[in-house]
């Protein structure tokens, strides 16, 4: 099927907001517990403890992106075509994958308790401990991360968002305050941020298992296992994806560690600390691309390029017009925020505004790495990762030591940002789809009008490190911002209720 450039984007931009919206609420629950995870472990544990959880945590990401063998990726991509042309593959392929991350997960684990003094070091006892802990935990996770991912590519958005970014957030902060208030270590708060995964793969499974019961086989097929032509397919995409997840989960958690090496642990903790806030700004990121990346592999599938150009253009305008507001307030009141998790993580707001601005840049390029995974190109992903992390690791070597956690934060926006350039450069020649630098421009000038006036005027008013020039930062530009997209609505691509005939700007 061929797209004529004439197709509406009215209904995608409406099916986008309605379920985006849900997916909004799911990341923005997500995103407020893993601040409550950081307040409540930097303050129960300090630097040095914040230091143990977040480099155990890292190596733990890191891992499980090497261990779920890119199963997750590969149901987004391939659920939504199945459940099109071919239903009664479906399970077979399901079966597939969560048979193979079950057996990679148990070995990874074992691999890692192993390691575990090697990853650490000799003077990090506390960490070898944690990070043995974390190995018990490993195929739990990668069979709840695929079938979580599973149940997206079939269409069900409300359960992942239930699970994956309301239950097992929401646990992880409750639990580590128990062990907390009892007087554990940081080594056990570990633990119990751990132990909600187990909770969350069998509600997935339960899901998925409703989900596949409730889908209409066709008559003659009833597979309990993929073809061999099938099994092919999956490899050729899962390989390359599985190295480029576990590129990516160590450019985003290698640093951490990275400082753990270079400047200490307490280091660490800081850095560790001002780093995951840039989360909230994720909040956006995550619950646009949980709904257009499988929209993005129908329309490709379909060969419906239009479509798909216009449903890239509108998400990426909607992700800088709403991630941009909560970065310039991480930027410009980062001594504020930081000083809530404790007077010794203030020295990181320095590296919280360097992370922020480079993430408003970054996001820019909208959701095209989704585009990218989404055509079937999964290692042109994996090599971009693999050049991103090259130039991570080196510049870190080279900064750290010079500029401390600053030169941590330089080394990882240096790193996005070359992701980004690289992934548009890809998706623009090998798919056809064109980046929207006016459109996206103009999404970015509008919260920096509206937030960042608001925050400059109040700032030079009250100071930088006064709590009520935030307050009223975030209402005053939160409501400036609301008022500019009500009578500009058309342009932000937010007017859901007009139908245009082409997708073109």
């Amino acid at each position: 099927m061929v797209d004529d450039g004439k197709t509406s984007v009215g209904s995608e931009s409406r099916l986008l907001a309605r379920m985006g919206s849900i997916s909004f609420l799911g990341a923005l629950v997500s995103a407020l517990m893993g601040f409550l995870l950081t307040f409540v472990v930097a303050r129960a544990f300090g630097e040095y403890g914040s230091g143990i959880v977040l480099q155990a945590v890292g190596v733990f990401s890191i891992a499980l992106g090497l261990t779920k063998c890119g199963m997750d990726s590969v149901n987004i991509w391939l659920m939504p075509r199945l459940k099109a042309s071919d239903p009664g593959s479906v399970r077979g392929t399901l079966i597939f994958g969560l048979t193979i991350v079950v057996v990679v997960g148990a070995i990874g684990g074992a691999v890692l308790a192993v390691i575990a003094p090697l990853i650490a070091g000799a003077n990090e006892p506390d960490l070898v401990s944690a990070l043995r802990m974390l190995a018990w935990f490993l195929p739990f996770g990668a069979v709840m991360v695929t079938a979580l991912a599973s149940t997206r590519g079939l269409g069900g958005i409300l359960p992942y968002v239930l699970v994956g970014s309301v239950g097992v957030p929401t646990l992880r902060p409750i639990l580590v305050l128990v062990v907390a208030a009892f007087g554990g270590s940081a080594v056990l708060a570990v633990g119990a941020w751990a132990v909600p995964i187990v909770l969350g793969m069998m509600g997935a499974l339960v899901v998925l298992f409703r989900q596949t019961r409730d889908l209409r086989y066709a008559a003659d097929v009833h597979s309990w296992w993929p073809s061999r032509s099938q099994r092919r397919s999956i490899v050729r995409f899962a390989l390359p994806r599985t190295v480029s997840v576990g590129l990516e989960q160590s450019v985003l958690w290698l640093d951490v560690i990275l400082v753990g090496y270079l400047a200490g642990t307490a280091e660490s903790g800081v850095y560790g600390g001002a780093s995951r806030l840039i989360a909230a700004g994720f909040i956006v990121d995550t619950a646009i691309r949980v709904v257009v990346s499988p929209r993005f592999s129908h329309f490709l599938h379909q060969d419906q390029l239009a479509s798909a150009q216009g449903l890239y253009r509108t998400a990426a305008i909607w992700l800088v017009l709403f991630s941009s507001p909560i970065y310039i307030v991480l930027a410009v009141f980062a001594p504020t925020i930081l000083g809530w998790l404790g007077p010794g993580f203030v020295a990181g707001a320095p590296a919280l505004a360097i992370l922020s601005l480079g993430c408003i840049v970054t996001m820019s390029a909208g959701n095209i790495h989704s585009v990218l995974l989404m055509s079937g190109r999964s290692g042109w992903a994996a090599f971009n990762k693999a050049v991103v992390l090259v130039l991570n690791v080196g510049a870190n070597i080279v900064l750290v030591p010079w500029m401390g956690i600053s030169g941590a934060a330089l080394a990882w926006t240096a790193s996005m940002l070359v992701d980004a350039l690289l992934a548009s450069i890809e998706v623009w020649l090998l798919v056809g789809l064109r980046p929207e630098p006016r459109a996206v421009g103009y999404g970015i000038i509008v919260p920096l009008i509206t937030v960042g006036g608001s925050a400059a005027l109040l700032q030079g008013f009250w100071g930088r490190d006064s709590l009520w020039a935030l307050i009223l930062t975030v209402v005053a530009g939160g409501l400036l911002l609301l008022v500019w997209c009500i009578l500009d609505r058309r342009r932000l691509s937010l007017d859901l209720g007009r139908t245009r005939d082409t997708v073109s700007p």
